[in-house]
């Protein structure tokens, strides 16, 4: 059949299984969405406030299906207001494909209106992009996209698309979807090289990242640990990988992470390192880090292997298949000096563990949870709020926490608790802070116009706080333009967008406050009173190592 190059971006993304993409319009992209018109009953579009939020809405409901989330926008502003929402995507390593519209290719080079080398911007934060010019080459480039977004790590793929091509006609063939390429194992001498390594060890620590989670691994590393005898931390990347709830399970790792999580990965003398890159929030002062244990390092990504900590064993290859070769070979065991080290951490914990009564952080927290259900997603923004989530939100099912973890955007979370709204059909909570909220609150009107059934819990402490913490303790309390003192009803601003809200200062009335919210079709923000100077604890110090690890303030 002759379609326009409009028509076949839009007919291929039905052919791709998606069913749902967000968007702006603009002048040099009308030609698609006019094709969205037409298959408006085949394909959804949502229709962000800004860019920006789009493209966080097509990483939330990326990261909550595991498929690739598309974001449409036009030329000039309309491409650069995405740049964020990919570097969010790339940071993460979430599979994304952003179409945009450009001038008329006559026209490119010569500064017309809203022209922009947006491919160019973007070669740094993307898995690849292109610039389509010939409309003959369209449907394969948008289905080379998707395949190169979803294989070997995942990430942001950008497809930018001239007027004339839009407007120009070709054959077009439907297709079935692409299949990503065949995941495969490490090689075989490299896993026998763990293999040995890991059977040596008398206290081993299984640490795992995003990668647990893209490779669908949970179930490996469980019976890895369950034979031997290991415990299992965490990234913050790898939250939700394995229910928070398991026995084994420590909690995330790092700068904000559990204590028993950081000191047992700390004391440990074999790291096995499964989808993860060992940033600076993990490791502290490198040449500090974990001098007694030998590292063993899985991951798609060759690139990552050693890079930024020196392994014993590097092994390339996707994490699922390479523990799946590797099970047979590890030697079943039982570590009861290493238990009884770990099980001191863990009483440490529980003894630094703020108990106190009221609307504390924690106490927040936790009153949420008995609201989550299994499927759930919890989407944050950035700040003390992400870290208070990452270390007391009970997860249940993977692909349920959704957070910036490599970029740490702040304003990422409206956009993407939208995503994941979508992507799962369920009421989607987002966590976040005054200061992260102010940055793209206009996706209040998104949240509404689509009746999405969202629970804004804003823990509110009229300061940037993490910011603020570090000044308090770092900057001899310096605190430059950290005091936010803005007069924002927040109640009031939901329900001028046509939401509803309350406000909670106690623990009694964020109950009910709770109770309105999961009782709502529509959006519900709920303004969580938190004290300014809160801290999020524990804490490593910036260039610290875990033997400096703060649990109290005094310490």
């Amino acid at each position: 059949m002759l379609l326009s190059g409009a028509d076949i971006v839009v007919r291929t993304l039905i052919d791709q299984g998606c069913d749902v993409v967000f968007g702006y319009p603009g002048g040099q992209i009308l030609n698609v969405y006019d094709s969205l018109y037409k298959y408006q009953n085949e394909l959804t579009h949502v229709l962000a406030a800004h860019e920006q939020g789009a493209a966080h809405a097509a990483d939330g409901y990326a990261r909550v299906t595991g498929r690739p989330g598309v974001v449409i926008a036009t030329s000039g502003p309309g491409a650069t207001n995405l740049v964020t929402g990919i570097a969010t995507a790339f940071m993460d390593s979430v599979p994304m494909v952003a179409i945009t519209g450009n001038v008329p290719s006559t026209q490119v080079g010569t500064d017309s209106f809203q022209e922009i080398d947006i491919t160019g911007v973007t070669l740094p934060i993307t898995k690849h992009n292109y610039f389509v010019s010939d409309v003959r080459e369209l449907q394969d480039t948008i289905r080379e996209a998707f395949e190169l977004a979803m294989s070997g790590r995942p990430g942001p793929v950008l497809i930018d698309v001239p007027k004339d091509i839009q407007i120009a006609k070709c054959e077009y063939e439907p297709k079935a979807p692409v299949v990503t390429e065949e995941r495969k194992a490490a090689k075989e001498i490299r896993i026998r090289q763990a293999a040995e390594i890991i059977n040596k060890a008398q206290r081993p620590f299984i640490y795992f990242g995003g990668g647990a989670i893209t490779s669908d691994a949970a179930d490996e590393i469980i019976a890895l640990a369950d034979k031997l005898d290991a415990p299992m931390g965490c990234s913050f990347m790898g939250l939700s990988a394995i229910p928070t709830a398991h026995p084994r399970f420590l909690g995330m790792q790092g700068m904000h992470g559990h204590y028993a999580s950081s000191m047992g990965m700390h004391r440990s003398d074999c790291i096995i390192a499964l989808g993860n890159r060992f940033n600076d929030r993990v490791t502290g002062n490198k040449a500090k880090f974990a001098k007694g244990a030998q590292i063993v390092q899985i991951d798609v990504d060759g690139a990552e292997l050693g890079k930024n900590i020196p392994v014993a064993v590097g092994l390339r290859g996707d994490l699922k298949k390479t523990l799946e070769a590797l099970l047979p070979l590890i030697e079943e065991k039982t570590n009861p000096d290493w238990q009884s080290e770990l099980a001191g951490f863990k009483k440490e914990e529980i003894e630094a563990l703020d108990q106190r009564q009221g609307l504390t952080p924690r106490r927040a927290i936790l009153a949420l949870n008995r609201f989550l259900g299994p499927n759930t997603p919890v989407s944050t923004d950035v700040g003390q709020h992400q870290m208070w989530a990452g270390q007391y939100t009970e997860l249940k099912t993977k692909r349920r926490f959704i957070s910036s973890g490599g970029l740490g955007t702040m304003g990422f979370g409206m956009g993407a608790s939208i995503g994941a709204a979508f992507g799962t059909r369920e009421r989607s909570v987002l966590v976040t802070g005054d200061g992260s909220f102010g940055m793209t609150l206009q996706e209040m009107a998104t949240a509404v116009s689509y009746k999405v059934p969202l629970v804004i819990f804003l823990m509110n402490n009229g300061v940037l706080g993490m910011v603020r913490q570090w000044q308090t303790l770092f900057y001899d309390q310096h605190y430059s333009n950290t005091i936010l003192d803005r007069k924002t009803d927040f109640v009031q601003l939901a329900r001028a967008f046509g939401a509803d809200g309350a406000k909670a200062s106690t623990l009694e009335e964020l109950e009910d406050a709770l109770q309105q919210a999961f009782s709502t079709d529509g959006p519900f923000l709920i303004d969580c009173a938190i004290d300014k100077d809160e801290f999020v604890l524990p804490m490593l110090p910036p260039g610290g190592s875990m033997d400096d690890i703060i649990t109290r303030i005094g310490d």
